[in-house]
Formats: C-alpha cells, structure tokens, sequence
C-alpha cells in the first residue's frame, strides 16, 4: 500500500488521521446505500437511519479536514484542496442518492399506511423512529467528544513542544551571552597588551 503524501509532512497528523476515518466511513456508507434498494418495510428504514448516521459521520469529518486544513503546510495544500473538492462532491452525491431512497415510500413501508399499531404490543413506527433518533444523538456526541480528546492531545503535544523550544533559546541565549562576556574580556587583554608593546617601543626609542 502507497503512503499518504501528506505523512512525511510536519502538522499533518491530524489531518491524515480524519481523511483515513473519513475514507472507512465512506466505504461504509456506499455499502449501505448499495444495499438498501433491495430492502423494504423495517429492515429498509432501519438501513436507512444507519446510512444517515454514516453521512452525518462523513460530513462531520469532511468539516474537520477542512478546519485542520489551515495547519498542512502551503506546498502540500493545491493536491489536498483538490482531495476535499472530490470528497465534497460524494458527499453530495451521497446525499441526493439517500434522499431518493427515502423518497421511495411504497418500499419504505412495504406497500402499507405509515401509522401507529398500539394495539399490536410491540414498539410502533414512532416509537422506533425516537429510538434511532436517540441513538444518533448518542453516536455524534461519542464521535464528536473523541475528536475534542484528539485535539486536545494535539494541542498537548504542541504546547510541550513549544516549552522546549523556549527552553532551549534560553540555553542558546546564555551562551551567546557568555561568549560575548569572554570576547569583550579578551579585547581588554588585546588593548592593555597594545599598549605595553607601544610603551616598550618608546623605552627602546628613548635608551
């Protein structure tokens, strides 16, 4: 397998981890879209909700690589610029083909009335639709709560850098100043060592 190009570029860690989720998800989601045209009833609205949750999940990451986009250096931006418009472009591709699929209402209900069977004691159609509602809800806030985990780390790790880069200034700053301090010692020995060879000199001129 041929690595990523942006992988051997600093600050692209991030980014290279969203685009590599991003890419599972994708697989995901076509795999879902390709299968739900042979579904019906529940089964089809169940598959559904899972491929929107998987679009919701792409789109979220495609924002993502967006933000972190600004932190890839400019060299590398012109081929990755091209990457998100490619993505954008399934996303919405995407988005229209669920649409359609959902549009589909006779498949969608297996040829009957949308309605309530509270009579029938299992769960009816609103109540599993609040269910996977709740269920998404749960999943963007898990996704979005490890990607605020994943920032922070990297925030982490860019402050320790930092820390140690001011550290080592500081270091180098002593020495140039150190070095400094011997070479103006080393011109006062320079000047007072001039000065008793031109003393010598008129001694000499002088006897």
């Amino acid at each position: 397998m041929s690595s990523n190009p942006l992988d051997t570029e600093a600050g692209t860690e991030l980014f290279s981890s969203y685009e590599a989720e991003f890419k599972l998800v994708q697989a995901d989601l076509t795999q879902k879209l390709d299968q739900i045209p042979d579904l019906s009833g529940e089964p089809r609205k169940a598959s559904l909700s899972s491929a929107e949750r998987a679009l919701e999940e792409a789109t979220e990451l495609l924002d993502q690589m967006q933000l972190e986009k600004q932190n890839v250096p400019s060299a590398a931006r012109t081929k990755l610029n091209q990457r998100l418009r490619n993505y954008t472009t399934d996303i919405d591709n995407y988005k229209r083909k669920l649409r359609s699929l959902a549009d589909d209402r006779a498949a969608l209900f297996g040829g009957s009335r949308y309605h309530d069977d509270p009579a029938g004691g299992g769960p009816s159609d609103v109540q599993l639709e609040q269910r996977q509602q709740l269920l998404a809800g749960t999943d963007r806030l898990d996704r979005s709560t490890q990607r605020l985990k994943a920032s922070q780390a990297l925030a982490n790790e860019t402050e320790a850098i930092g820390a140690s880069t001011l550290a080592d200034l500081h270091v180098q700053r002593e020495r140039i100043r150190h070095t400094q301090d011997v070479l103006l010692e080393s011109e006062g020995y320079v000047d007072r060592s001039v000065k008793t060879l031109r003393g010598m000199a008129r001694w000499l001129r002088i006897g």
